[in-house]
């Protein structure tokens, strides 16, 4: 906010390509100015002559009464059928026009592509004899949809991988009895921590795309879709290590990738990476990486990581502590940041860690939070794939009617949220879903009179009348004082916007439970490695364990080593459990878990 050199990203459609028709919505929805086509045929010239080829379609007021934009809309799709056009009352049909327009040009703006992928996706899909399947695309929310909608949508599924991940974090936090969990996804480039409460993740309604500054809010364009909330942190396997100009080490923002990759990768690259830190750890496996399928070269980690030492006046192991411990602390500091800024406190939270790179990194993530629980699932490395099959067919629908508390249209309110559940249900229905299986989640926007941002509170169901006042003001109060830790007393309420969420029934999937035995560990020892232990000073000697050899019932003490194909977790100390689902479960403040 105070950065007099902030620089903004480039807006997706420059000003020669911000075109104008005559016409004006009040804010109440009535027409001021009724809208004139006349001068459309020279606006379609103008745009073929620029090579356009997608439209935004963003007028004042349009959330309010859209009769405008779908007139508009039905005139170019007669006049330019070949244009793709998205209109911002029906991707985002909010208050902020600001917003609303950058979310529509950034929905247009992908639909070709993705409506080109998609299509051939399921051509594919065919050709291998598929025809009797349906293909659904997961969204951001949590949520899956129909190809269909998500070509019409595509803006829906800018965060749907990482959603993915906490679904499944929030999938085995049910399994497990472990409703509220902190995911926690590292993979090569980034990692992401999501708080998932009372067994769900948290819903978000703000995001960035296009960011200047990778990791500073306020340097990108605004997107106002539903994401599940989670927090990025610079760090990956593939992040490069770096002197700054004071000759402190830096890890991150700025990634090796897949292609040259880490240096170890001995595909051409030379900077120093996690991946390289963590292979002169002793964390890897330089001849089980990928179960085997890929040799690393030690060799390549140590020159990238040695002239990174001689920079920083550090040792080779030093050099390569430095950067795991760096990554570590600003993955922490990152995951509490987030916790604390929704009013949680992260101490209260299990860690739930996944992704190729997370396990390696999750103990000493815990550790420096202070967290009471490891936990670690088989197949670590797609544990993502997973959130894919356990996700509802859904859909999110917004309308905004701004209005102070006191003052409501409890009748016009009540039809917007019932207008919003018949679009739900013509969606899902189409999809397959039987209507009576259709649930729906309602919540309103709102904040204290003079405040800039709202905060989502839910609605009960049915009818609302002028008696749920103080029921509705209480759901306020409770969810402001949960994020804040207090309540403005005597300040009036005002709401702005209205959700709806209708989905469908969840997924269920067959992670049977496998009866919990005794076992016994050692016959899951594959050998011994040396890995770098603080705190005993240096390397010391660690069991490596066969991942898939350890069945439930299986317990052992720490620190040790655990592989599988795809992921290694590396335990620094404490007691170690297999459960019944086969997930590792490492108690990080003395508990026993093996009961």
């Amino acid at each position: 906010l105070y950065d007099l050199f902030l620089e903004m990203p480039p807006p997706l459609a420059p000003r020669r390509l911000r075109l104008e028709v005559a016409e004006r919505m009040l804010a109440d929805g009535t027409v001021h100015k009724s809208l004139d086509l006349s001068s459309l045929p020279a606006i379609i010239e103008q745009m073929r002559a620029l090579g356009v080829q997608a439209v935004g379609v963003s007028l004042l007021h349009s959330y309010r009464n859209p009769a405008h934009e779908r007139a508009l809309g039905d005139a170019l799709a007669a006049s330019a059928p070949d244009l793709v056009v998205s209109l911002s009352a029906e991707v985002v049909p909010e208050i902020r026009e600001y917003e609303r327009t950058s979310t529509t040009l950034a929905n247009v703006y992908v639909r070709p592509l993705v409506q080109t992928y998609l299509q051939r996706l399921e051509e594919r899909l065919r050709a291998l004899g598929m025809r009797d399947a349906s293909l659904y695309v997961m969204l951001s929310s949590g949520g899956t949809a129909t190809v269909e909608t998500a070509q019409r949508y595509p803006i829906r599924l800018i965060e749907s991988g990482p959603a993915a991940g906490a679904l499944a974090a929030a999938e085995y936090g049910a399994l497990t009895k472990r409703s509220n969990l902190l995911s926690f996804d590292m993979g090569g480039t980034t990692a992401k921590a999501c708080i998932i409460e009372n067994g769900e993740p948290l819903i978000s309604a703000d995001f960035e795309v296009a960011r200047v500054y990778r990791f500073k809010r306020g340097s990108g364009l605004p997107v106002r879709v539903p994401v599940i909330e989670m927090i990025e942190i610079g760090a990956g396997g593939g992040s490069i290590a770096r002197a700054d100009s004071l000759g402190l080490l830096k890890v991150g923002p700025d990634s090796a990738g897949a292609q040259p990759g880490p240096a170890c990768y001995g595909r051409g690259g030379g900077a120093p990476t996690v991946t390289d830190a963590d292979l002169l750890l002793g964390y890897l496996d330089p001849s089980f990486f990928l179960g085997g399928k890929m040799r690393l070269d030690v060799e390549a980690a140590e020159r990238a990581i040695g002239g990174l030492g001689e920079r920083l006046g550090l040792s080779v192991i030093d050099t390569a502590w430095g950067i795991h411990q760096v990554v570590n602390e600003n993955m922490a500091g990152a995951a509490r940041i987030h916790a604390v800024e929704r009013g949680k406190d992260p101490r209260a939270f299990p860690l739930f860690a996944f992704g190729g790179a997370g396990p390696v990194h999750a103990y000493r993530v815990a550790k420096i939070l202070d967290l009471p629980e490891l936990v670690v699932p088989l197949g670590a490395g797609v544990t993502s794939a997973l959130g894919f099959l356990v996700a509802p067919l859904a859909f999110d629908y917004v309308r905004s009617f701004f209005s102070p508390l006191h003052d409501l249209n409890f009748d016009h309110v009540t039809a917007l949220l019932g207008e919003m559940e018949d679009e739900g249900a013509t969606t899902l229905t189409a999809a397959g879903v039987a209507r009576e299986q259709i649930a729906y989640r309602r919540t309103a926007e709102m904040r204290y009179r003079g405040q800039g941002h709202e905060v989502p509170v839910p609605l009960p169901h049915g009818d609302l009348h002028a008696a749920m006042l103080p029921e509705l003001e209480a759901a306020f109060e409770a969810v402001y004082r949960r994020l804040y830790g207090r309540v403005a007393e005597g300040v009036p309420l005002e709401v702005l916007n209205w959700r709806v969420v209708a989905s469908g029934p969840r997924p269920e999937i067959n992670l049977a439970a496998e009866a919990v035995g005794a076992s016994d560990a050692t016959r899951a020892i594959k050998g011994e490695r040396d890995i770098y232990l603080p705190e005993q000073g240096g390397f010391a000697a660690v069991h490596v364990y066969d991942r898939y050899a350890l069945a439930p019932g299986t317990a052992f003490d720490g620190p040790a080593v655990v592989e599988e194909r795809e992921s290694t977790t590396i335990i620094g100390g404490g007691m170690v459990a297999v459960d019944t689902y086969r997930n590792l479960i490492v108690a990080l403040k003395g508990e026993d878990t093996r009961d």
